[in-house]
């Protein structure tokens, strides 16, 4: 007995990996689903064959300069509403059949928002069947007279396959037909279930071309459900208990020995007909939809993956039985996938358990972008980061199709209506980003090294002989038997060879002479077949000669092919740089046009608010202008009104000044008459004038007295504040000489300071300068400038002289200013009220010392005159 051999999964070898240029994109098309209702507003127009655009519904948020966005989205097709279930197959699901037939691998999925249209395009409905069951018949079709009996390839629990002799393999067959007797009536075994029967539609039936007729094929499907990151199989054989139902035992994943992903303890059935095989897939429904009824779940939170595994082996040399050489058989497998529902949490209204399966479904789907992210960004900015398939059980299970394993199709199913509008966005900005992900492109792989046509040759060879049996009723080689015959005929006819008398001389010598001439006839022959034998050994030996020369001038040819073709992989190295440079910085330029957009908006927002604000200077400026002309006009007519009243003031102040240098005129006159007058008394008769006559004398005066403009103002003798209670700074600048005088002011509790500083004004509130000058007797005059310090809004510290205290020396020994005045000098009243003038005409100085200044005290003068003394 045979041993049953193991054969594995496609996958590409270690040393024979493609190179970069062998990749293709992943295929992402789009099918816009037809409206509920003729009325009912629509947010998605199909511009042409590839390309869709959204328009944003009433009661969308607008962009930031206050418009809808209408945006495009390209596709390698877009369906549009009419489009029939056949169209869409032959698009996106048949070159995945042709490739399973061929011993590669494909993976097609739909994704899309709840109510978009996903199951009807996976599975269809009565009538209108979809990718699945259409699939399944055109593998069915296209494989059907090649399928190898049931059992002949078994699949073990390492995700691999088993190849069976035709002995166990009918051993097999006869215990599961004894079991299926057992559970099924005959009249039950051929009927179709209702439900789908007419889904699959024989008049719409396919078939991919390039099936290998010297191989034979088995069919294998499973059916999964991957449920809060759980995974369940849909097939496997659980009593249902309607009492007390109990959730089915969640599968796990394992890696096989050539690093593919599969569910450890899948069931997987094997299928000979499209009916059979889509009753499997329908009894998993039955099964999903009795758990989910069961356990209150919703179908549309879960994922569906239903796989095809398609087994094949090439024939041994007779054409008759299937070759029992592991390295020669070849599993391929195609997964159709049915994912949940795309949209967030808050619009599916769900709580409790269902809030955190959609938060898991979610999750998941949240993770396959994640993953499409890292690979397009691996691919375009050449970096290496790793892609996180093991976060989710769905990217987990097909991260060998994105390895490359074989091609991968997305259908992007929409719903057009208002509502979905912002997850339909969500959508068609992950499937704009799968777009750009490259799938490496699988390798093909040769069956075997067996002449073709080896299954045709033993069919035609069972044919004849069984045209042969039923001609002559026996088993007859009918090359051998030409062959024979032609060597009897041309040798001579043997002659009777019976003796029947002893003396015969006869029948011995002619029978001697017949096996004679048969004997020169057969050397004849040997000699001709020896000399035809070595004609032919000579033309071998001239096709040797030639095939060997041949063979040398392919080895080199080879060897320049060779060289070619590393002229062409440099080439194609170097394209590929080129285009991954090219990739790169298209994508640059695109990032550099986002911002240079993000950068012109800014622009025209900041011109805006700067010519916005060059308007609203320009409205300051003339408002200020304004507010100029008229604060000008007030000023001049406060000018002028002060001029006025300056000028009124001075003229009477003139007026009064007259009159009183005219009173003192009289006075001096009174005065020199009273002088004259006693010299001439002294001269005769001194005589002491009386009081009368002093009082009479003024009245002699030719000129009237000017009636007083007003009462005499004596200022009032004020006492020095020094030597009250408060803090004084004794301002004496370092040029002050000391006089040494006994007579000196006293300042208790006073800083002494040579400059006024902020901070010594901080801490007093009085403040007195020492000031000397030269009076006009040529002595030293000392003058104490008293004021009072106070705070400023500045912050600083500012002075108000409120007193001014003189202190004067003399010397006792100068002479008298009557003594030195004479007939012809000036009157000394008059000299001494103009120097008295000059002082009291000085005005009051305000020092303010300002924070932060460095330039020590300033002094604004502000002046006014005082009363002069009477």
């Amino acid at each position: 007995m045979i041993r049953p051999v193991k054969g594995k999964t496609p996958r590409r070898p270690a040393q024979k990996k493609p190179s970069s240029n062998q990749k293709d994109p992943v295929g992402v098309y789009c099918r816009v689903r037809p409206p509920a209702a003729e009325d009912e507003e629509c947010c998605i127009e199909v511009i042409s064959g590839t390309t869709i655009q959204l328009h944003p519904p009433d009661g969308i948020k607008a962009n930031r300069n206050g418009e809808f966005k209408e945006m495009q989205y390209s596709f390698k097709r877009v369906f549009g509403i009419k489009t029939s279930q056949v169209e869409l197959f032959n698009d996106v699901a048949k070159p995945l059949v042709e490739d399973l037939i061929h011993g590669k691998n494909g993976l097609l999925f739909t994704y899309g928002v709840t109510g978009s249209g996903k199951t009807f395009t996976m599975t269809g409905s009565p009538g209108q069947g979809g990718l699945l069951p259409r699939s399944l018949d055109m593998i069915f079709n296209s494989i059907g007279p090649y399928q190898a009996k049931r059992f002949v390839f078994k699949t073990d629990d390492k995700n691999g396959m088993e190849i069976q002799n035709q002995v166990d393999a009918l051993l097999e067959r006869q215990k599961r037909e004894s079991q299926q007797s057992l559970l099924k009536t005959p009249s039950s075994k051929h009927r179709l279930d209702p439900e789908f029967a007419d889904m699959i539609n024989p008049g719409e039936a396919c078939k991919a071309e390039g099936a290998d007729e010297d191989s034979s094929y088995s069919v294998f499907v499973s059916y999964v459900e991957i449920y809060n990151n759980y995974i369940y199989d849909l097939l496997e054989e659980v009593p249902i208990d309607p009492i007390k139902p109990k959730p089915p035992q969640s599968k796990i994943l394992r890696e096989d020995q050539n690093h593919n992903m599969y569910v450890a303890g899948c069931t997987e059935v094997e299928v000979k007909s499209t009916e059979e095989a889509f009753e499997v897939f329908w009894r998993g429904q039955k099964r999903r939809r009795i758990a989910n009824t069961q356990l209150n779940r919703e179908s549309s939170r879960s994922h569906s993956v239903f796989s095809i595994k398609l087994a094949q082996a090439p024939l041994d040399a007779d054409g008759d039985n299937v070759l029992q050489d592991k390295n020669q058989v070849t599993v391929s497998q195609l997964c159709l996938v049915d994912l949940a529902g795309s949209e967030r949490t808050s619009r599916t209204r769900a709580e409790g358990n269902r809030l955190r399966e959609a938060g898991n479904i979610n999750q998941s789907l949240m993770t396959l972008r994640t993953c499409i992210e890292v690979l397009r960004e691996n691919q375009m900015c050449g970096t290496n980061k790793m892609v996180p398939y093991r976060d989710s059980k769905v990217t987990h299970l097909f991260k060998n199709y994105f390895d490359g394993e074989g091609k991968v199709r997305m259908i992007v199913c929409v719903n057009p209506k208002a509502d979905d509008y912002e997850e339909t966005l969500l959508v068609m900005r992950f499937a704009e980003m799968t777009q750009e992900v490259e799938v490496a492109r699988p390798v093909d792989r040769p069956i075997c090294g067996f002449t073709a046509g080896r299954r045709q040759r033993n069919q035609a060879f069972k044919e004849e002989l069984s045209r042969r049996l039923e001609e002559r009723g026996g088993p007859i080689n009918a090359d051998s038997t030409s062959i024979i015959s032609q060597l009897l005929q041309s040798l001579p006819p043997l002659p009777p060879s019976e003796i029947t008398d002893p003396s015969d001389d006869h029948t011995l010598p002619r029978l001697i002479e017949v096996l004679e001439k048969r004997s020169r006839i057969r050397q004849m022959i040997t000699e001709e077949f020896n000399k035809t034998a070595n004609m032919l050994k000579s033309k071998l030996q001239e096709f040797d000669g030639s095939l060997s020369a041949k063979e040398n001038l392919i080895h080199d040819q080879r060897g320049k092919l060779g060289e070619k073709d590393k002229v062409i992989l440099n080439q194609k190295t170097e394209i590929d740089r080129l285009e991954k440079k090219s990739k790169m910085l298209e994508y640059k330029i695109d990032i550099l046009q986002k911002t240079t957009n993000i950068y012109e908006e800014d622009k025209r927002s900041l011109q805006q608010e700067l010519e916005n604000r060059e308007h609203k200077l320009q409205r300051e400026l003339s408002e200020k202008k304004r507010i100029e002309v008229r604060m000008q006009g007030m000023v001049t007519d406060v000018k002028l009104k002060w001029e006025k009243e300056c000028e009124r003031r001075v003229n009477a102040k003139q007026l009064e000044m007259q009159n009183k240098l005219w009173v003192k005129d009289e006075k001096l006159k009174q005065l020199k008459a009273i002088v004259t007058e006693n010299k001439g008394e002294q001269s005769g008769k001194p005589q002491r004038p009386s009081r009368e006559k002093d009082r009479v004398a003024p009245k002699r005066s030719a000129s009237p007295s000017p009636a007083p403009t007003g009462p005499p103002v004596r200022p009032l003798h004020r006492r020095s504040h020094s030597a009250g209670g408060e803090r004084w700074v004794d301002h004496k600048p370092s040029s002050n000489l000391e006089l040494d005088t006994v007579m000196q002011p006293n300042l208790p509790n006073a800083i002494k300071v040579s400059a006024p500083s902020e901070r010594a004004l901080s801490k007093c509130d009085k403040y007195v300068l020492t000031h000397q000058e030269i009076a006009s007797d040529g002595e030293i005059q000392t003058k104490l400038i008293k004021g009072e310090v106070f705070k400023t809004r500045g912050g600083g510290q500012a002075v108000q002289f409120t007193d001014i205290e003189t202190l004067k020396q003399e010397v006792p020994a100068a002479p008298s200013r009557k003594r030195r005045s004479s007939g012809n000098d000036p009157p000394k009243d008059a000299a001494m009220d103009g120097d008295w003038t000059d002082v009291e005409t000085r005005c009051s100085v305000a020092v303010e010392m300002r924070a932060g200044s460095h330039m020590g005290p300033g002094y604004q003068h502000h002046g006014y005159q005082k009363r002069r003394k009477p």
